[in-house]
């Protein structure tokens, strides 16, 4: 996608669809007066009728309309146009976007004076982005019978705006979009991309490739590398495998001070979970492909750091592995050595993410971080308290969780904070070992959570558990390219903060 943003209204540019948006209940204004003039009376006509009260989120089409230059002109209603939240706001954007894609324009241009005179620019730019951006998604790696016939082309988004002051902030709001939509589109097509494709090794290369295009630093540690380091909770989870773990370093140097404390983003890369020994249920293992969309999210979100060129230094750290069945596998009741020399009892195989995330965030503590956010699709807990609709948010830190917090309502990609407390922690004791790598069957987020806990001692840390926001839902059998939104948002406000 291509963004434009211009500091006048032409109603007359040629393009494929022109959106033009509307208030209820209110005198006509110039602008629209001029359009009504040049379609022979047809916003009078749409309005008068029953067809069109521009109520919010209602849109019309009118094809190749008599005096414009446009394929089709879309009148969008924006209400009384005072948005009352960004989330309604977005909503409205969405069914605009699902609306005007079915042409499959590759010009749109956007006449949003109506919705802009009482509210930001910025967001609403931006969040218009991203609807185009999601509605024209398409995953291009199925199978040729499967495939669209005709791929939609790029599309080109033009903004235009009243003044230059408006123009300055749709643009810099549609920047924004376009990063974190590009970083979404990189995070779907890696969580929907099929198991026997997306390995370990897989995504080692693709953070190459990456670190190629957007000028990182990446580094990958092989099992053996890995063994040196003592990671023996990280690598029991492979042995079941046949495809080699990996730890995959993306190093991005935004700072003008190169050895500035970094931001951690550490993105749990399990690329398919079978549950290992304690074997999960056949039905819907499929979607178990989608257990590696922490990584993607790491992905996405430095690609769209680096693309907004912000002025700090990340670091993503993505454990790498496979969970399935073997007669080396891990076995329930094995105890195991984390990198950071803790034992740990393995009472359920299927547990695995917080045991390459542990060691990983051990890891991690040799970058020195300003802050830690790991993501992960850990708990089915998640679901059960928070739907899909919000992630889970723990830490040991209030200022980073609250930073988050704070990203998911401006970025619509919500969290919601849960306890970490000693009460939780009892759960997860061993006979046997220092941790349990289960709390039993209650409060199975939080105890997954205090697990990690006991890794992060030395650093400030956040965790999300995305299991529920990550793919499903509304979203269906699909990879939603979340949690690219929160943390990007969490990124631009840390470097605005720095």
């Amino acid at each position: 996608m291509k963004i434009q943003a211009k500091s006048s209204v032409n109603h007359l540019q040629k393009c494929d669809s022109l959106i033009v948006a509307i208030r209820s209940n209110t005198k006509m204004s110039r602008q629209l007066s001029d359009l009504n003039k040049l379609t022979d009376g047809a916003i009078s006509r749409v309005e008068a009728g029953e067809q069109f009260q521009a109520k919010l989120g209602q849109v019309l089409t009118l094809s190749a309309p008599k005096g414009l230059a446009c394929g089709s002109l879309v009148l969008f209603g924006v209400g009384d146009g005072k948005l009352k939240s960004v989330e309604v706001m977005r909503d409205a954007l969405k069914a605009l976007a699902k609306s005007a894609n079915q042409t499959k324009p590759e010009l749109v241009v956007c006449d949003f004076s109506a919705a802009l005179q009482h509210s930001d620019p910025q967001t609403v730019c931006r969040h218009a982005v991203e609807a185009f951006a999601d509605v024209r998604y398409r995953y291009q790696k199925q199978p040729k019978a499967a495939r669209d016939p005709k791929p939609a082309k790029a599309l080109k988004l033009c903004f235009q705006c009243v003044d230059k002051k408006q123009m300055s902030a749709a643009k810099s709001g549609a920047q924004i979009g376009l990063a974190i939509s590009n970083g979404k589109t990189s995070a779907k097509d890696l969580g929907n991309m099929p198991g026997n494709v997306c390995t370990p090794t897989f995504l080692a290369s693709r953070a190459r490739k990456l670190g190629r295009s957007h000028n990182l630093k990446v580094k990958v540690l092989s099992e053996k590398d890995m063994g040196e380091l003592g990671m023996g909770s990280l690598l029991s989870v492979s042995k079941g495998s046949r495809e080699p773990a990996k730890l995959i370093i993306m190093e991005y140097f935004g700072a003008k001070n190169k050895k500035a404390a970094p931001h951690a983003l550490v993105g749990k890369g399990l690329t398919f979970d079978a549950g290992g020994i304690s074997l999960k249920p056949s039905g819907k293992m499929d979607e178990m492909k989608y257990d590696m969309c922490g990584a993607a999210s790491v992905f996405g979100a430095i690609q769209a750091a680096a693309e907004l060129k912000l002025p700090i230094n990340i670091v993503g750290v993505v454990p790498s592995s496979e969970n399935l069945p073997d007669g080396i596998a891990n076995k329930p009741g094995d105890v195991v050595t984390s990198m950071s020399g803790q034992t740990i009892e393995i009472l359920n195989t299927d547990a695995e993410g917080r045991l390459i995330l542990c060691d990983a965030l051990t890891y991690t503590k040799r970058f020195k971080p300003a802050t830690v956010v790991d993501i992960a699709t850990l708990t089915g807990a998640v679901i059960v308290a928070l739907g899909h609709q919000t992630c889970g948010v723990m830490g040991n830190d209030q200022g980073v969780v609250d930073d988050l917090l704070a990203a998911g309502e401006t970025s619509l990609d919500f969290a919601w904070q849960l306890p970490i407390k000693e009460t939780y922690k009892k759960q997860l004791k061993s006979d046997y070992a220092d941790l349990a790598n289960i709390g039993g069957p209650s409060a199975g987020t939080i105890t997954a959570a205090c697990f990690l806990s006991y890794f992060t001692e030395d650093f400030k840390w956040a965790h999300l558990d995305i299991a529920g926001t990550a793919w499903g839902g509304s979203e269906g059998k699909r990879a939603s390219g979340r949690a690219v939104p929160i943390l990007t948002q969490y990124l631009i406000d840390q470097s605005q903060s720095a």
